[in-house]
């Protein structure tokens, strides 16, 4: 009985796997540095290939808040790791912070942002509070604005540039190049447009000449 018990849950493990896979899923984990022995998880995020997304959140220890009010006493930034799976096999960690006492005065309310490019791996994330960014001086902050983190994600994706279509360019000058070389192309422009890079230098050279020979531009 014990055989088959494990047996099926290896067997659900490996379709959860085979769905993340088939699906496009990516999994960042977050971890906050809130104790000198390094960092702790805080959760989970989850991003299928359609851009909806899922958190899961670990509780807050009652020694957790106490190091944030501690953070927010001083001053001091809360920061926030996210590790991201990637296709040659190493992790790759993102970090960003913010004012630890802007998300007491929030009530631990915040917004990831996770930005992804043209592949659909992750290449940014950005945690935002809402409201001011400016902490008042001698606010009393305490553990009671430390309940849990309420997480809003939202998924933004990086728009390819307007490729420029240089061939039908090219071939389109080549065109014309032949057909003028061809005379089947006429040449509508006016006189002056037609022959002006021999006009200019007569006129030059007579104003040059002009200006060299005062006294017979005087006697005239």
């Amino acid at each position: 009985m014990l055989r088959l018990i494990i047996a099926v849950g290896i067997f659900f493990l490996i379709c959860d796997a085979q769905d993340a896979f088939f699906d496009g899923r990516t999994t960042i984990e977050l971890h906050h540095f809130l104790h000198e022995s390094g960092p702790t998880l805080r959760g989970n995020v989850s991003i299928s290939s359609d851009g909806s997304s899922r958190i899961s959140q670990e509780q807050l220890s009652e020694e957790d808040r106490l190091k944030l009010v501690d953070l927010a006493r001083r001053d001091a930034f809360y920061t926030l790791r996210a590790t991201v799976g990637s296709s040659s096999g190493q992790p790759v960690e993102l970090y960003t912070s913010t004012k630890a006492c802007l998300l007491l005065r929030n009530f631990l309310l915040d917004n990831l942002w996770v930005s992804l490019d043209h592949l659909g791996s992750v290449i940014g994330v950005s945690q935002v509070v809402a409201g001011s960014q400016t902490c008042g001086e001698g606010e009393q902050l305490t553990s009671e604005f430390a309940g849990e983190f309420t997480t809003g994600v939202f998924v933004r994706n990086s728009e390819l540039a307007p490729i420029p279509d240089t061939a039908s360019f090219i071939q389109k000058v080549e065109r014309e190049r032949e057909a003028r070389e061809r005379g089947e192309v006429k040449d509508n422009r006016g006189f002056f447009a037609k022959y002006w890079m021999y006009i200019v230098p007569v006129v030059i050279l007579l104003l040059l000449s002009g200006a060299t020979n005062p006294d017979a531009a005087a006697g005239r």
